[in-house]
């Protein structure tokens, strides 16, 4: 009866803090999810105008206009504006001609932008007249929208998460530690783009570098997670997660751009694992390889820090300045009669 008594303040405090925590994990998770999908709009989008500089000056003052939007780089020719285009250094472009106006999109790119450009461009194009739009880079037909490609990255940071937990989970350190992510992270891309490439076809690339992006992808998330517990701890797993899966995966802009999110949540999202894996995933299956040194760079980082940290978290530690390991007294020796 005392027991229970002097153990109810303690597990009230604690429903206390599960409610709590439950609570700003949901808050959270509706902030990170539905704020920057509420707050969509281009901001510095690269966007490309070509044609004499006579012709366009008028096309460049309306855009211009809406201030803050897109962010003109001028060209020379059409041929140099598609040559930008499949370069991934600019979204789109329009084209003057003596005819008119004429756009150029990328839907690989974004179907979300192609989208809105054609919008923007038929808006300044003068009443009535026709603007006629040519895709330089096109989606593939198996998931023209692309659907499929932004439904891809969250699980793939599930599957990070969940490797980088259960060799948290069960104990694995050091070399051991080490050998299971890197096994993991292999098998989950060559798993992923059996699926994504060969039976879905929404990735159109060169195969085994899908398969490596995805693996390096995973072993970026899986190597955070992993690494953060075996700093933290436990706690650690959580730390991880909930950085890689309720912000990454909002933040990654993999469903529209990154240039369309509310700043600077565009930036911060392309810093992370799922906004650099889902840039680099686009580069190597669309765009031949085109910039792909800064996500590639920044999921190297990512994994490299993560091994890192479990190496670290498997060195012994040494005791705390002002503290001895005693000798059991005879009573704590003794055998218990």
């Amino acid at each position: 009866m005392s027991t229970s008594v002097a153990t109810s303040p303690r597990q009230g405090r604690r429903m206390v803090a599960v409610a709590i925590l439950v609570s700003a994990i949901v808050a959270l998770a509706l902030w990170a999810f539905a704020w920057p999908a509420a707050r969509t709009a281009p901001r510095d989008l690269p966007l490309g105008v070509a044609g004499p500089a006579a012709a366009t000056a008028p096309l460049q003052a309306q855009l211009k206009e809406r201030e803050g939007a897109f962010e003109i780089h001028r060209y020379a020719d059409e041929a140099a504006a598609r040559d930008a285009i499949e370069d991934r250094a600019v979204y789109g472009a329009v084209v003057v001609t003596p005819q008119g106006m004429k756009l150029l999109t990328a839907t690989a790119a974004s179907p979300v932008v192609a989208q809105l450009l054609e919008q923007a461009v038929t808006a300044q194009a003068p009443e009535g007249a026709e603007v006629p739009t040519a895709d330089v880079v096109a989606a593939p037909a198996a998931d023209p929208r692309g659907a499929a490609l932004g439904a891809s990255i969250l699980p793939m940071a599930i599957a990070g998460v969940a490797s980088g937990a259960l060799v948290s989970m069960l104990g694995l350190r050091g070399s051991r530690a080490l050998a299971s992510l890197v096994s993991a992270a292999v098998v989950i891309g060559v798993v992923a783009a059996a699926l994504a490439h060969s039976w879905l076809g929404i990735l159109t690339g060169n195969w085994w570098a899908e398969a490596g992006v995805l693996g390096l992808l995973t072993l970026a998330v899986g190597a955070t997670v992993a690494g953060c517990a075996a700093l933290l701890g436990p706690a650690g797993i959580g730390v991880g997660a909930l950085t890689m899966v309720l912000l990454g995966n909002p933040f990654s802009g993999v469903t529209s751009a990154p240039q369309l999110l509310p700043e600077p949540v565009g930036f911060i999202g392309q810093l992370l694992p799922p906004g650099a894996g889902g840039t680099l995933l686009r580069s190597v299956s669309f765009f031949d390889g085109a910039r792909v040194t800064g996500p590639l760079l920044t999921l190297a980082v990512w994994a490299l820090l993560g091994l890192t940290a479990v190496l670290l978290g498997a060195l012994p530690r040494r005791p705390a300045a002002g503290t001895r390991e005693e000798a059991p007294t005879a009573r704590e020796a003794a055998p218990v009669a």
